[in-house]
């Protein structure tokens, strides 16, 4: 009989230490985060809120419930999106731009009050359209293809302006497509065959002028 009691009461012993040790495990596993390489995190305090400071790289201690860390990955990161736009002579253009950015890791706790985690994904196609389409609306459609790389310098030193505006360091922008309806390629192609005929016309001419001419 006494034997049966000290089983059962080393039983509820070791049930009650094992429930403690794994409710422990529990708190200290809730109290711990990590942050990667290339990446920074921001903390969110129940009563402070949003905390000034970003966390930087390794394992760092939160006070569960209380407060809660999101994570941001702060390397340049490739965007592409395109856009439908009109040209000074009211041609419709397809572009398609091509990105790197990153957030400001200064600005981070700003950024995620304004914007969230995905930050990037509702700026840069916003202000990129915004931003191809004011200035493809300052060239006619065949300035952009005679004056492309003014036209991508426009481009990229309004769009980092414009992200600026947003905590978004950008880089590497530049526009990887540019296409017209068929009409205006049909357009092109053929003032392009007429300037080859003319130039072609103009040396026959050339030579038959050089051989009529006296010696």
């Amino acid at each position: 009989m006494g034997s049966n009691q000290a089983a059962v009461s080393f039983l509820t012993n070791f049930a009650r230490a094992a429930f403690g040790i794994g409710a422990a495990a529990t708190v200290l596993n809730a109290s711990m985060y990590t942050v990667d390489g290339g990446e920074r995190a921001v903390i969110f305090d129940r009563i402070r809120g949003v905390l000034d400071k970003t966390v930087e790289e390794g394992t760092h201690f939160i006070v569960p419930w209380l407060q809660k860390p999101f994570i941001y990955d702060i390397r340049m990161k490739p965007h592409t999106f395109s856009s439908v736009s009109g040209t000074k002579d009211l041609q419709m253009v397809n572009l398609t731009l091509r990105v790197l950015s990153k957030p400001k890791v200064d600005k981070l706790p700003e950024i995620y009050q304004r914007l969230g985690l995905e930050y990037d994904e509702k700026v840069l196609p916003s202000i990129g359209n915004e931003v191809l389409k004011a200035v493809v609306a300052q060239f006619n459609a065949d300035e952009l293809l005679t004056e492309r790389p003014q036209v991508s310098e426009f481009v990229r030193n309004s769009l980092t302006q414009r992200a600026r505006d947003f905590n978004i360091e950008l880089s590497d922008v530049a526009i990887t497509h540019l296409s017209y309806g068929t009409e205006f390629s049909r357009a092109v192609e053929q003032k392009q065959v007429a300037q080859q005929e003319a130039e072609r016309s103009r040396y026959v001419v050339m030579k038959a002028d050089q051989r009529g001419a006296p010696r």
